[in-house]
């Protein structure tokens, strides 16, 4: 998730929908390029159907370390089950977003490891990996870490699949792979920058800087950025942000805030936070898609208050299937900010068919 829900700063209000029996979902189409249709969907569902989610005790088993330069110790999960491999079988890397980690995506590795091998990666700063005292947390360097992973553990093209920063994270790395590492992209909710610096055409970022900077002085004053990092790691309050970032409340458990607020206890972990929320941004996403051309699938929750359809990110990604043919867009009707676990069963249903087509393409 994306620095803003580490703040304490609440999104704007979120208006709860009505619960639904049925899903119902609409189909609009919008262009047609080079044989390829390209569809906004929305569905329009509250509640979410039954997915089968990994048990953290299963993730933890399964995970296994590995080191980054020879000097950084990485958490990272695979899980592959597919009885026969088929030319449709994908390997996939899922990377999370600020202050998320690996169990994240749990209501997602059993669906996608029923025909494809599944790896996730627990980013420098966060999870179980190492939160090294002193480091300077970029972008850039996020990006370096996925491709060295692919590079050294992989070893084979993979579709990236990221939340939030862990999206704009993995468009840098496709945007500077030089050895045909990244097989495909999917963006959910991608963010901006690393924080709420990004700026772009967008007055109200722009209004918004000398209280931005003004905060970044108060977080590099120690007595206070442990304050309030303690303030925003109190499960209550977590909840409360949690709440706030999630559209289906029944997603927002115990067990979704023991993920975010466990790693928040360990050693190195308030340097990460105060190091992401005063760095800077990082490279601009609008700058680094016209650069890619593998195909990409963009899925995006409408409620998202960090990262909304009307900002200056969204408008841009919604706009992206009339300029590129290599850009598939799903629009989710009442999801919030984390698509991948607020509504997975959306996901799921536009993310499962696009892997099984990506081999013919």
């Amino acid at each position: 998730m994306r620095a803003l829900t580490w703040t304490g700063m609440a999104p704007p209000a979120m208006v709860d929908r009505p619960r639904m029996t049925s899903p119902v979902v609409s189909l609009r189409r919008m262009t047609i390029r080079r044989a390829r249709v390209c569809v906004r969907a929305t569905a329009a569902v509250s509640g979410g159907g039954v997915v089968e989610a990994v048990e953290l005790a299963e993730i933890g088993e399964r995970s296994k370390k590995w080191k980054w330069k020879g000097e950084y110790s990485i958490n990272y999960f695979v899980k592959s089950s597919p009885e026969e491999v088929t030319p449709a079988s994908q390997t996939v890397l899922l990377v999370h977003g600020f202050g998320a980690s690996i169990p994240h995506w749990r209501r997602n590795i059993n669906a996608l490891s029923k025909n494809h091998t599944v790896y996730a990666i627990d980013l420098l700063g966060f999870g179980d990996s190492e939160k090294p005292p002193g480091f300077s947390y970029t972008m850039e360097s996020w990006a370096e870490l996925i491709l060295s992973f692919l590079e050294e553990v992989v070893q084979k093209p993979t579709i990236l699949i990221g939340n939030s920063v862990g999206s704009l994270a993995c468009v840098i790395a496709a945007s500077e792979s030089q050895q045909d590492l990244v097989k495909g992209l999917v963006l959910l909710n991608c963010a901006g920058g690393m924080n709420n610096k990004a700026v772009f055409d967008d007055w109200r970022i722009k209004l918004l800087m000398p209280l931005l900077l003004l905060i970044d002085f108060l977080l590099k004053q120690r007595r206070i950025a442990n304050a309030l990092f303690n303030r925003v790691k109190d499960r209550d309050n977590l909840k409360n942000i949690l709440a706030n970032v999630y559209i289906n409340k029944d997603n927002v458990d115990d067990t979704l805030v023991e993920i975010i607020a466990g790693p928040a206890n360990s050693e190195g972990a308030l340097d990460a936070f105060v190091s992401i929320l005063t760095g800077p941004p990082g490279p601009n996403p609008i700058k680094l898609i016209p650069e890619i051309t593998k195909p990409v699938l963009v899925l995006w929750g409408d409620q998202d208050g960090l990262t909304p359809l009307d900002g200056p990110v969204g408008k841009y990604f919604t706009s992206l299937p009339d300029q590129l043919p290599n850009f598939s867009l799903y629009v989710l009707e009442g999801v919030g900010h984390c698509p991948q676990d607020d509504r997975p069963d959306l996901v799921h249903e536009r993310l499962l068919p696009w892997l099984d087509q990506l081999s013919s393409t």
